[in-house]
């Protein structure tokens, strides 16, 4: 661990920031935006922590565990939060638990205020059939908000060579909509590089992408992908939405 790392790690552990205006936050993000846009993700990550301290925090959907393992490697016992919509893949769920049984991480499952049955009740049986956008509202995009309030910066493992709609991505950015500095330490990382971090740090990956699922959501939205088809192609298959709006 370099001094940096160790100073990032201590920084997490035992600071809590004193609280910031969105203002404060904007100001920070104008100045650091363009510095970091070709730093390593480590680098990234460690500049998070020590200016955030306990205030930032790494989201993850249990695709892999890149960026928590990334995350860990920095700052020990860092919190990864983790959105547990009631509509996940077995598979998701196990990932996640293999996560917080072997990495050097704080997890932290959250959920939306509503039940499945109790949603169902409201709104009608399967609104992700009906009104996908109003589904992944109440089951994604508010219970995320919600979680995020007692932090000032959140990371995400968001890649511009996702999707079209990612490539302006920043690494370092405003969620004007969360009021948060939104921090993507992988975000010029091409498919290739993260093949080869998983396969030289031994890093936990969802073995549905192993089967057919580049892009993994809940399961009534997530379709297999044929080779060579758009990896994201499988998110909502057939309708017209290719996000859940936490990014957009």
């Amino acid at each position: 661990m370099t001094a940096a790392t160790t100073t990032a790690a201590a920084a997490y552990r035992g600071s809590h920031t004193a609280d910031r205006s969105p203002e404060e936050l904007r100001e920070i993000v104008s100045h650091v935006g363009a510095e970091l846009e070709l730093a390593p993700a480590e680098d990234i990550i460690e500049w998070a922590v020590a200016t955030f301290g306990s205030k930032f925090c790494v989201t993850s959907s249990m695709g892999d565990a890149v960026l928590a393992h990334l995350a860990a490697k920095v700052a020990p016992g860092v919190d990864v939060v983790f959105l547990d919509t009631g509509y996940h893949f077995v598979e998701t769920i196990g990932t996640r638990d293999a996560v917080e049984a072997t990495m050097d991480v704080n997890l932290v499952t959250i959920k939306p205020d509503l039940t499945v049955a109790e949603q169902d009740a409201q709104f009608g049986k399967d609104l992700y059939k009906t009104d996908p956008d109003r589904c992944c509202a109440i089951r994604k995009v508010k219970p995320l908000a919600d979680s995020l309030a007692n932090y000032d910066a959140w990371a995400t493992g968001l890649r511009r060579a996702e999707t079209h709609n990612r490539v302006i991505a920043p690494v370092v950015g405003w969620d004007a909509k969360k009021g948060k500095v939104k921090v993507s330490p992988i975000a010029r990382w091409s498919d290739e590089q993260v093949e080869q971090y998983i396969a030289e740090n031994g890093v936990l990956v969802n073995p549905l992408v192993y089967d057919g699922y580049p892009s993994i959501g809940c399961w009534p939205c997530t379709a297999r992908v044929a080779p060579g088809e758009d990896p994201r192609s499988g998110r909502w298959a057939g309708q017209n939405k290719t996000e859940c709006g936490i990014h957009s």
